[in-house]
């Protein structure tokens, strides 16, 4: 996954049209999405913030189809090449790990039940020290983009008026 996350990224600085730039940004948030209820246990705060994303995401959409709505969408053979390549490397290291995963598969039973006790630990880790900060600053943030959008997005005087 963590490979995935390094080609979507590399080809994401080669991506020059906006609609393309979305779909690598909505795979991104996907793939940040599931990696973070992996490691928190549950997947109640990786579903908000793809929700959030999303929701930034039809803004853009909105914003670029009013201001770019007749750009060509070309597709690069090169990065297909890339991609594939990249993906099938990939997956050969993939597989030779996955022996060792196998391996481990007997240890998961033990791990589950540990599991339910560590599921309300994980609930409350957002809300202790360290972590309540960076839950405060993502608040103003999104605060601050709310606002900005709204400011942007004024009917009247900004990029989204109707055309006649």
């Amino acid at each position: 996954m963590i490979t995935s996350m390094i080609l979507i990224s590399a080809m994401f600085m080669t991506m020059k049209h906006p609609l393309s730039m979305g779909m690598m940004l909505l795979m991104q948030t996907i793939m940040i999405a599931l990696m973070t209820g992996m490691m928190n246990m549950t997947f109640w705060f990786s579903y908000i913030i793809f929700i959030i994303m999303i929701g930034g995401m039809l803004i853009l959409f909105m914003y670029m189809t009013s201001v770019a709505s007749n750009e060509k969408f070309k597709f690069s053979n090169k990065i297909l090449v890339m991609s594939i390549i990249i993906m099938i490397l990939s997956l050969m290291i993939w597989m030779k790990d996955f022996q060792q995963i196998y391996q481990l598969m007997d240890m998961e039973e033990s791990y589950q039940a540990t599991i339910s006790n560590n599921f309300n630990h994980a609930l409350n880790k957002y809300m202790n020290y360290p972590n309540n900060l960076i839950m405060y600053t993502m608040f103003f943030y999104l605060f601050i983009t709310m606002i900005m959008v709204t400011k942007i997005t004024k009917i009247e005087s900004g990029p989204l008026r109707q055309k006649n």
